[in-house]
């Protein structure tokens, strides 16, 4: 199971940015492979990973592919909430996103740039982002958007 796990984390990197230990934990969860964070850390050692801005790189200095093109523009709606997003819930016309701490702005920023029809705008606190929508039809859609997104 432990070079499984290794195997998975240096395709990780290799294949995306992975920026933090929590956003590698998600992403080895949702590959079937639950890890706690100390045996992550363990690992994160073992293999010898670097930190840098951009997040984890591989030992031979190597970033993920398309690092340095994906550097290039801002991060999409779907890095965020895979960064930062926990759940989404719709209140009438509004859908009420809860982030990890700090991830609220981020994750607000994304979906304003993503210019989504059904969202009208969005206001971020610190762990939660109120999305606001003309109606609460589209309210449901972008909830549901989300909510696909948050479990991919």
């Amino acid at each position: 199971m432990k070079h499984q796990r290794l195997d998975a984390i240096r395709d990780l990197l290799s294949n995306s940015l992975v920026s933090s230990q929590d956003e590698l934990r998600r992403k080895l969860r949702r590959r079937g492979i639950h890890v706690t964070q100390a045996t992550l850390s363990r690992d994160i050692h073992e293999l010898r990973l670097f930190k840098g801005p951009g997040g984890y790189s591989l030992p031979n200095g190597n970033a993920a592919n398309g690092a340095v093109a994906e550097d290039d523009g801002p991060p999409s709606v779907e890095e965020m909430l895979e960064s930062f997003g926990l759940r989404a819930h719709q209140a009438m016309n509004q859908v009420v996103v809860k982030t990890v701490m700090g991830g609220a702005q981020p994750v607000a920023a994304a979906l304003d740039r993503a210019g989504w029809p059904e969202v009208v705008g969005t206001i971020a606190g610190d762990d939660t982002v109120l999305v606001i929508c003309p109606d609460t039809r589209r309210a449901g859609e972008v909830e549901g958007k989300i909510r696909t997104l948050l479990e991919s």
